[in-house]
């Protein structure tokens, strides 16, 4: 479990295909120890199991699955992801509860600077969009954000100038895809409801 509040990024060193299989690799200034292995870490949203570490490199294993579901199946060496390692109990959560299930990609439509912050138009597959609701939370490349307005084919979201210098958003162009996380509370009580 994670709460989307990211203070570090690392930068893809490898990503290695053989068949089903997959490994990436990451440079990044973040801590981690040897204890740690075998913990799960959020790699831009996408919940995954720290395999190996050396000095400032870290390795994961990616599932056909997790290819399928996610930014990664396109990513290259040198982008940049967010880093967040799990919650622990008495931690300050001050976004919303993450399980780093990642629901589906969505690709940007549109960026527009407010002073210094970016309002970006996301437009995302419509069986999702009964999850989207105006001041409710959505995870984007592991970000906790709130949904500033829904638009017809998708959300729009206002990043503040302290989360695009801390996470990979800064980066974002028009076009890209990011992974997307919808909350989780939402899903579970349409669930219960489709039961009725």
């Amino acid at each position: 479990m994670f709460n989307g509040i990211i203070k570090n990024t690392g930068k893809i060193n490898k990503i290695l295909k053989r068949g089903n299989n997959c490994i990436l690799e990451v440079f990044t200034n973040m801590k981690f120890y040897e204890s740690e292995i075998g913990s799960s870490v959020s790699c831009s949203g996408a919940c995954l199991t720290l395999d190996k570490l050396f000095k400032n490199k870290i390795s994961f294993y990616l599932s056909k699955e997790t290819l399928n579901k996610t930014i990664f199946n396109h990513s290259k060496k040198g982008d940049v992801i967010n880093l967040e390692k799990s919650l622990m109990f008495g931690e300050r959560i001050s976004g919303h509860f993450v399980q780093g299930h990642i629901d589906t990609t969505s690709r940007i439509e549109k960026i527009e600077n407010v002073g210094k912050s970016w309002l970006i138009s996301f437009k995302i597959p419509k069986k999702y969009r009964i999850y989207l609701i105006q001041k409710g939370s959505i995870t984007v490349n592991g970000v906790s954000l709130t949904i500033a307005k829904l638009l017809k084919n998708g959300f729009q979201i206002s990043v503040i100038p302290k989360t695009l210098k801390l996470t990979n958003l800064i980066y974002l162009k028009k076009k890209n895809y990011v992974n997307i996380e919808l909350d989780v509370l939402g899903k579970y009580i349409k669930k219960f409801i489709n039961k009725k």
